[in-house]
């Protein structure tokens, strides 16, 4: 569902700085079709935009009011009939209503699914399988001298795995991992069951030691992976709603910034000067 903060995230910029009211100067005086949006709610909205300045937060507070002022006073004007669903703000309400109204979004035919399935293969795959055991060499991320001799240590030991010693009993001497009491084995993982740092590099190991340490939040890991099982391609069919979703919500973003566009262009406007990106995110 597209809400009220997603609707506020065009990226904008004032068409002068003296439209922005800094610490020392008034707040800017901004009207849309005659309505004048009020300091007050100024303040109140900039919680929800967070920037580097005070400058860039009251703009972005600013346009954001704008913008829901330009969209509330077309519901009024078609006299819509609004009611909010489930865990849904009457302003959430309107401005799903509105969209519903006056947006059309095209639905994606099977031609495009199947050329977007085609030109990324390798997106529409099962995820691979590891079964892998590690040796951890813990450090926290502040301390720069502990990490780097715990990397050194981590070198040490895959050293030691090259030559001929045993995995299991090197993570029960050396690992600071509760798994070293069975060998250092992780059992069988899959995407998403470990820290993300940690996965991109694992996934990309070959079956065997790792002759370099991985590195992660927690310190500098000795792996060995023990049997992996790499993903297979999906059939179209399988992933067909997944793509329909992802094509609808491109088109989703388009469209409503067309209508958005068209919103402004079509109204008056004084105290700021919206300028839409080509792209809205939707929710």
């Amino acid at each position: 569902m597209t809400t009220i903060h997603s609707i506020h995230s065009i990226n904008a910029m004032p068409s002068s700085p003296a439209l922005i009211a800094t610490s020392s100067e008034s707040w800017p005086h901004i009207t849309v079709n005659g309505v004048a949006i009020a300091t007050e709610a100024i303040a109140r909205e900039m919680q929800y935009h967070p920037a580097d300045s005070r400058e860039e937060a009251v703009f972005l507070a600013a346009q954001a009011l704008v913008i829901r002022e330009l969209l509330q006073q077309r519901a009024d004007a078609l006299h819509l009939s609004i009611q909010p669903q489930e865990n849904e703000s009457e302003e959430e309400a309107l401005i799903r209503c509105l969209l519903a109204a006056e947006v059309q979004i095209p639905e994606p035919d099977e031609a495009s699914l199947r050329q977007v399935y085609q030109a990324n293969p390798t997106q529409f795959h099962s995820a691979p399988l590891l079964a892998a055991r590690h040796i951890l060499f813990a450090a926290v991320p502040e301390d720069a001298i502990e990490r780097s001799q715990q990397r050194e240590a981590a070198l040490a030991v895959i050293a030691q795995l090259n030559a001929g010693a045993d995995f299991g009993q090197m993570a029960r001497q050396h690992s600071a991992c509760p798994s070293k009491t069975h060998g250092g084995a992780l059992g069988q993982l899959s995407a998403g069951q470990t820290v993300p740092e940690f996965e991109r590099q694992l996934f990309r190991l070959p079956e065997g030691l790792s002759l370099q340490p991985l590195e992660s939040r927690y310190g500098f890991h000795v792996v060995q992976v023990d049997q992996r099982v790499d993903g297979e391609a999906l059939p179209f069919e399988v992933v067909a709603p997944r793509i329909r979703d992802q094509l609808t919500q491109r088109s989703a973003h388009k469209a409503v910034v067309h209508y958005l566009h068209g919103l402004a262009g079509s109204a008056q406007i004084e105290g700021i000067q919206l300028k839409t990106a080509d792209s809205l995110p939707i929710q």
